[in-house]
């Protein structure tokens, strides 16, 4: 898998428009063309900063998971006004601008692994029929945990040290993801840590 960093103003403006609210709208209409500059060089710098874990990456996730890629090449659109989104179906994920380009991989990294759960879950899980939010929670956790949780993912961003940390955006996800911390530590293999984690949220759904 091969990740580009690329600017697209429409796509970014049609999402802005569809998961933020008006005034970021009009801010983005008001604002884009004069941050082009610096969009463009966030978007050389994120690039060379990911170079140089790419390969590595892309292996690790292969590897972990047990599948590859659905796709051989992915985009990620350096966003005016989004800091981080990934997407149902199309390889294309989002990430802000204004991160430091070392700092800025395990979020992109984040992004790229929900839009990956959700291959996966649609190829080989949907008999589940789990609703959206629920596939987009196990995602968001299973991104947390392969972002975290082993050695390796470790060594793509090493100064990092707030591993698999709950304070984040979705506190309506902490009881779930902890309780899933465990599963993934201890799985014979990430199927079954899928497995585990569509059980516990049908469960939770069911009480």
């Amino acid at each position: 898998m091969k990740l580009k960093f690329i600017l697209d103003k429409q796509y970014d403006r049609e999402k802005t428009k569809l998961f933020l609210g008006k005034k970021d709208l009009v801010y983005f209409d008001s604002h884009y063309d004069d941050f082009v500059t610096y969009l463009n060089y966030s978007k050389t710098e994120y690039q060379k900063s990911w170079n140089q874990i790419n390969d590595a990456f892309s292996k690790y996730i292969e590897t972990v998971t047990g599948y590859k890629w659905f796709a051989s090449k992915y985009e990620c659109v350096v966003s005016l006004t989004i800091q981080g989104m990934s997407n149902w179906y199309d390889p294309k994920v989002v990430r802000g601008w204004k991160e430091h380009p070392l700092v800025q991989r395990r979020i992109t990294a984040h992004e790229l692994i929900i839009h990956h759960y959700f291959e996966i879950y649609r190829h080989s899980y949907s008999d589940n029929t789990l609703s959206d939010d629920q596939i987009w929670a196990l995602a968001e956790i299973a991104a947390w945990a392969l972002t975290s949780l082993t050695e390796e993912s470790r060594t793509f961003w090493p100064w990092d040290r707030s591993g698999y940390y709950y304070t984040h955006n979705y506190p309506e996800l902490v009881e779930l993801q902890k309780k899933l911390k465990n599963p993934f530590l201890k799985r014979k293999n990430f199927d079954q840590y899928i497995e585990k984690g569509i059980r516990f949220i049908q469960e939770s759904y069911e009480s």
